[in-house]
């Protein structure tokens, strides 16, 4: 499993975006990975209630532009767009706050299909508190729970609390947290600042 973690850390592009939406401050927490698979197959993996419901939660709703969604024990909200077999993006509404997810699916450099995904959220204190990281660590162990569902998609779903609970789910926790940091000082965060962040988003995830 410590292979596999390695492999996928290394596989994840990480970007931070400090931007304005709405007339407000915000940031874009922006994930790449290239997944070696046609893109219909991804397509299906990400947009299929049953498909979802086999490498990251139980999701009801009306899956079509204006319906609604919700997943299980997680967040709700409504989708905006879908671009078959492209693009699709949806509000992102969790704990009383709303943020906004865009997916692109992109052709690779050789073959396989890249799965790019953008979460953007306002300011908060729970940013100034958790920083990148918040987002990204839990997209990335999404990303990790996909992989596995691609490419062994008759096993069962990765348990994600026994994951993280073991010694390649810690690695691949702090590994991530520490790549949040790194896209955060790129972005222009004080390096005391990111890594702060990322001390806290490590303990967080671990429930240190």
């Amino acid at each position: 499993m410590r292979r596999h973690v390695d492999s996928h850390l290394t596989a994840i592009d990480r970007y931070v975006h400090l931007i304005e939406r709405d007339g407000k401050s915000a940031a874009t927490v922006q994930l790449s990975r290239h997944f070696d698979v046609n893109r219909q197959t991804l397509w299906n993996a990400i947009t299929s209630q049953e498909e979802i419901s086999k490498w990251f939660a139980s999701v009801s709703g009306d899956f079509k532009v204006g319906g609604s969604y919700a997943i299980e024990n997680n967040a709700s909200g409504v989708i905006t767009l879908c671009e078959p077999i492209t693009h699709v993006a949806l509000t992102w509404e969790f704990a009383g706050d709303v943020s906004w997810v865009d997916v692109r699916l992109n052709n690779g450099s050789h073959s396989g299909v890249s799965f790019d995904l953008c979460h953007t959220s306002l300011l908060s204190p729970h940013w100034d508190q958790y920083g990148a990281g918040a987002t990204g660590v839990g997209w990335e162990l999404s990303y990790f729970g996909l992989y596995q569902y691609l490419v062994h998609p008759n096993e069962a779903k990765l348990d994600e609390e026994a994951f993280a609970a073991s010694t390649a789910g810690k690695h691949l926790i702090r590994s991530s947290s520490q790549g949040w940091a790194e896209a955060s000082i790129l972005a222009g965060t004080t390096a005391e600042t990111a890594l702060g962040a990322a001390e806290r988003t490590t303990s967080f995830y671990l429930g240190v």
